[in-house]
């Protein structure tokens, strides 16, 4: 593949006709915003879609995309080690939107799904005001603060994020399989 391991979004966008992109953040982070022609393919969905993904990167290049990178870098390892070489898109979509590039949005009614990065702030804030208002009752309650903030702490560190993995997999953050599906047979139509 010739396509370098990271791409600046400049770079991106010139090549943008010639890749297939692939968004792996959650179906809700997705449709808050996602390059265009973007395919959503969640992280946790990647070695479901390696067939197609394979079939599509015989025909092209892949750009692996996230919200900032971290995902998208875990995405094109995986799919390296099943012998499929991945770009991702330096910086994420925050990194393009920033660039002043255009988000396409899917059309929905008026309901708006939430970012992971904000469903996770919504999360630790509320253990941690839940830990402090029941450590009124029984310090030992205090914990579950303190445990969030050590949670945060190891999530800035490392780059990852344990809650962000576990509220992944709630219902409202899950691929519809019809979603899913579509989307692969997109990818072995591309």
């Amino acid at each position: 593949m010739s396509t370098p391991h990271a791409l600046s979004s400049e770079q991106a966008l010139t090549r943008l006709h010639e890749l297939t992109v692939l968004d792996v953040r959650t179906p809700g982070e997705y449709a808050t915003g996602h390059l265009p022609g973007a395919l959503n393919i969640p992280l946790d969905q990647i070695s479901r879609a390696l067939p197609a993904i394979r079939h599509a990167a015989d025909r092209g290049n892949i750009l692996v995309v996230c919200a900032s990178g971290a995902r998208s870098d875990s995405a094109c390892k995986t799919l390296a080690e099943h012998g499929i070489g991945t770009a991702t898109l330096a910086g994420g979509t925050g990194a393009w939107a920033s660039a002043g590039h255009d988000l396409h949005r899917p059309e929905q009614g008026s309901r708006t799904p939430w970012g992971m990065e904000r469903q996770v702030r919504l999360a630790a804030g509320a253990l941690v005001l839940a830990g402090l208002g029941l450590g009124l009752l029984h310090p030992a309650f205090q914990l579950i603060s303190a445990a969030i903030a050590g949670g945060l702490a190891f999530s800035a560190l490392t780059n990852s994020c344990g809650m962000a993995a576990v509220l992944a997999g709630l219902p409202h953050n899950r691929p519809r399989r019809g979603d899913l599906d579509a989307t692969l047979a997109a990818l072995l139509d591309h």
